[in-house]
């Protein structure tokens, strides 16, 4: 039994991620965790799998981390991922594909939870809904037995969704100590720590998961985004209203031919 920092959804936001791994140090979390997608988007995706490798952090591979090491394709990405992608393609150095590409898939915690990064079969699919939720569950059982706690990345959002003994589904609200049945099984989001895809103001959102209490704690955390956006917008990791229109009819040519 521990306390576990959940983190996720990093994508190069190297402000975010110590301002994150800082937030955390007040708890003293035994472990630390990631659920993927350590690159993409921003311009520090090489400092941020450094710093997860310096820390400790044992983490999962995301859909960014495996089409930033080309073992998956851009035809699931929206025009600004694939943007910021390509370009991460080509800026990584050997030592982080290499450290990408040792990434496990999934990653069990202790005897009853787990991390994925998207659905438990596809590392692509966003779950935003309970009809995610019952189809997610059914693989959870069949492939994974025995984990009730599942804690998943990709769709940028803190959520809690939990699943009755009868298979009913209700979402519990995702701010702050949220108690765990252990008779139940839960799909715990732990949030993003980057949040160039949302309004302001933005924050880093992350999780501790205390497995002797059964507890979730969802935190918010400030950091610098205005440095973040200005590195990425140099760096080139922002996509102009012209490529992206160049973008949006490549993908209509193609997919008439």
């Amino acid at each position: 039994m521990a306390l576990y920092g959940i983190i996720g959804d990093i994508h190069g936001n190297r402000e975010a991620l110590i301002a994150a791994l800082a937030a955390l140090e007040a708890y003293d979390p035994e472990r630390l965790l990631c659920t993927g997608d350590i690159i993409g988007y921003n311009a520090d995706s090489d400092e941020c799998a450094a710093i997860l490798r310096k820390r400790g952090v044992v983490s999962i591979a995301g859909n960014h981390d495996l089409i930033g090491i080309g073992l998956l394709g851009f035809e699931r990405c929206s025009n600004k991922a694939m943007h910021a992608l390509k370009r991460t393609r080509r800026s990584l150095l050997s030592g982080t594909v290499e450290y990408l590409g040792s990434l496990p898939g999934s990653l069990p915690v202790e005897d009853r939870a787990v991390l994925i990064h998207g659905g438990v079969r596809d590392v692509q699919q966003y779950m935003t809904g309970s009809h995610h939720i019952a189809e997610n569950v059914a693989y959870l059982r069949a492939d994974l037995p025995g984990r009730k706690i599942c804690f998943y990345g990709h769709v940028h959002q803190q959520r809690v969704f939990e699943i009755g003994q009868g298979g009913d589904i209700r979402e519990l609200p995702a701010n702050g100590i949220v108690r765990l049945d252990p008779d139940r099984e839960y799909f715990i989001n732990a949030g993003s720590l980057d949040a160039s895809r949302k309004p302001q103001p933005r924050f880093a959102e992350l999780a501790l998961f205390d497995s002797s209490l059964l507890t979730v704690e969802f935190l918010r955390v400030s950091y610098d985004d205005a440095l973040t956006e200005a590195k990425a917008l140099m760096a080139g990791y922002r996509i102009g209203r012209w490529r992206d229109r160049y973008y949006s009819l490549r993908r209509k040519l193609l997919g008439r031919s």
